[in-house]
């Protein structure tokens, strides 16, 4: 198995593409921290890992906060004694128009997509062996967007560019840091979204499943993709060629 032995922590991991991910994580033999807001979400995960006889650490975590990110480090590494795949999933979605947006959402959307997933590199990667691995979920949005999501593509963006620069620095360490861009998938994220309620959008093009991105995510966090590093890379049913 592809991660027997190795830790992966993953951000957002209680429900959707972070669900997915965890559990493809411990079917291939990884011991998994699962990290979330959610406390029912959390346990689900878990649960499930377990009963297929995998290993789960669930940590409730709001990746908004600075100590609680700190905090999940720390209890991870404790339990753990280290962390070999950091995943950077956990986002949210406001939907205003600039003239609407409030500063207080744009902040919380900065904060929650882009800024936590600086502060979870920065203290991870000294728990972070050489032959280490980062994954940064990003969004068909950083190139391709719509109107009233400013700040969520603006984030998508930013992290890209982030990981580019981190990329460059952790060569050294000899860990890799890449990004993914999902298109549309099959998540509450997804139809969650207040034009797909509504109908006033029609999502286009092929939608994805979580399996799908944690298939993706787990291959560029294993010894097979050791030479993809800094890049980004769609995963959309090609969606951005469409839109």
């Amino acid at each position: 198995m592809r991660f027997s032995g190795k830790v992966c922590m993953v951000t957002g991991g209680g429900s959707g593409i972070g669900r997915a991910t965890c559990e493809r994580f411990a079917r291939e033999g990884a011991r998994v921290a699962i990290a979330d807001i959610d406390p029912e979400h959390l346990s689900a995960t878990a649960e499930a890992i377990r009963a297929q006889g995998g290993t789960a650490l669930p940590v409730r975590v709001d990746v908004s906060d600075l100590e609680q990110i700190r905090s999940c480090v720390a209890t991870t590494v404790q339990e753990f004694s280290g962390i070999d795949v950091l995943v950077n999933n956990a986002a949210i979605m406001t939907f205003d128009p600039v003239e609407k947006l409030s500063d207080e959402n744009w902040q919380r959307v900065l904060t929650v997509n882009l800024t936590a997933v600086f502060r979870c590199c920065k203290y991870v990667l000294p728990h972070m062996p050489a032959g280490g691995s980062i994954i940064n979920v990003s969004s068909v949005h950083a190139h391709e967007s719509e109107a009233d999501v400013a700040p969520y593509a603006a984030s998508k963006g930013g992290m890209e560019a982030f990981s580019r620069v981190l990329a460059l620095e952790c060569e050294s360490k000899k860990i890799r840091v890449n990004c993914i861009e999902p298109g549309a998938v099959d998540t509450p994220m997804l139809w969650n979204n207040p034009k797909v309620k509504s109908g006033i959008e029609k999502v286009q093009g092929a939608i994805g499943k979580p399996e799908d991105i944690a298939a993706l995510i787990c291959f560029l966090a294993s010894s097979e993709a050791r030479f993809i590093n800094g890049a980004t890379l769609p995963i959309d049913g090609a969606r951005l060629d469409i839109l």
